[in-house]
């Protein structure tokens, strides 16, 4: 996949996976780059499960970003949460 498709891809999973977690944007290029590292950890821990990863510019690869974003956004907040207290 060309670089402006990664970038659209992240832009996507990173604002759908923000909007599931915590309703709210985490701004645009947090969204962008957890988005990004999101489509990585979807498509490697849909590797290791035996599916296929992020294969193109298409819906499963989608699908398959939002997931990583949603599990990366969950331990984002974990450790935010944290150092907060």
């Amino acid at each position: 996949m060309s670089f402006l498709a990664w970038m659209a891809l992240g832009l996507v999973a990173g604002f759908i996976g923000s909007k599931l977690v915590n309703r709210r944007g985490e701004g645009i290029l947090l969204d962008i780059l957890l988005g990004v590292v999101g489509a990585f950890a979807g498509g490697w821990l849909f590797h290791i499960f035996g599916e296929p990863g992020v294969s193109g510019l298409n819906v499963y690869s989608l699908f398959v970003a939002v997931i990583g974003s949603v599990a990366l956004l969950v331990v984002y907040h974990l450790f935010r949460r944290r150092r907060a207290w």
